[in-house]
């Protein structure tokens, strides 16, 4: 599963983006962290085959992994929605049907908790994976954008000691009235040219 995860997080340069890579006993301790939390789920698309060295499943070979969870702010709108999150497969087992499998997986997850809709988390430079889901019906919902802690706190500190305003976004630029008709009256009405 770790395999996995490292796959997906190199495919998504995640590494360039974040600060530090996590050492492998750390990422080990997390993800056992991840599947004792009843808020998540994880699932994995599994294919008869001997296991990697020191893998616990006999007989089984993990090529696609998901984690789903339920979306807060959804649960308390009252409109719950299942997330997919880090969606991987293997890139010598795709195009076989582990994605959709796991997709599946989501689903009945979703109708499990009453969820009305299934979210995917996808980077924007993930054009593979962006297809996919696109395939699978998914539609553009919204962009995530990431900044290391430190970065934030240097930019807000400095714009709080210049005294500048929280960026804001223009507001929209008014378009000048259209020219009013007025009924034409008098000599113009009768024809005449005035």
């Amino acid at each position: 599963m770790l395999a996995l995860v490292r796959q997906h997080r190199a495919e998504a340069h995640a590494e360039g983006v974040l600060t530090g890579q996590t050492p492998g006993a750390a990422a080990a301790v997390g993800f056992r962290r991840l599947l004792a939390d009843p808020g998540h789920r994880v699932v994995l698309a599994v294919l008869p085959g001997d296991p990697a060295p020191g893998a616990d499943s006999a007989g089984e070979v993990a090529v696609g992994l998901a984690v789903l969870g339920l979306d807060p702010l959804s649960t308390v709108l009252g409109v719950p929605q299942v997330t997919v999150d880090n969606l991987v497969v293997h890139r010598e087992h795709r195009r076989r049907g582990a994605g959709t499998a796991l997709l599946a997986a989501a689903a009945a997850y979703a109708a499990e908790l009453g969820a009305l809709h299934v979210v995917a988390a996808v980077g924007g430079h993930e054009a593979e994976r962006q297809r996919f889901f696109a395939r699978m019906g998914f539609a553009p919902l919204t962009t995530r954008r990431i900044v290391p802690r430190e970065t934030l706190a240097r930019l807000l500190a400095g714009r709080l000691r210049a005294g500048l305003p929280v960026p804001r976004r223009p507001l929209p630029r008014r378009r000048p009235p259209l020219p009013r008709v007025q009924p034409v009256v008098g000599a113009a009405a009768e024809g005449r040219v005035l």
